[in-house]
């Protein structure tokens, strides 16, 4: 069975851009995370368990640093930086492709 998604908190975790899935779910439950999804539009995350799917963009603060990133992958764990890393691409970088 393939997964088309992920619940915020874990997927936040498994990209390795929360420490602890603890602090995932409390910066979801904090209202700091914003998921931009093609046609369903732009809406605050509200709990840790909403969906994140491939093709979606989040927007998230964490200190004094916002962070704007595309969704490419699920991943299936909590993998090393590398595996972690191809879970998403920064928008501010340019595309490989470009």
């Amino acid at each position: 069975m393939a997964e088309d998604g992920c619940r915020a908190d874990v997927w936040l975790w498994r990209a390795r851009l929360v420490k602890t899935r603890g602090l995932a779910a409390q910066l979801v439950e904090a209202g700091r995370v914003r998921l931009t999804r093609p046609g369903l539009g732009t809406r605050r995350l509200d709990k840790p368990s909403r969906e994140v799917k491939a093709g979606d963009e989040l927007v998230f603060a964490i200190g004094d640093r916002l962070t704007c990133i595309r969704v490419l992958g699920l991943g299936a764990r909590r993998g090393p930086p590398l595996e972690a890393r191809a879970l998403y691409q920064a928008l501010d970088e340019p595309s490989a492709g470009a």
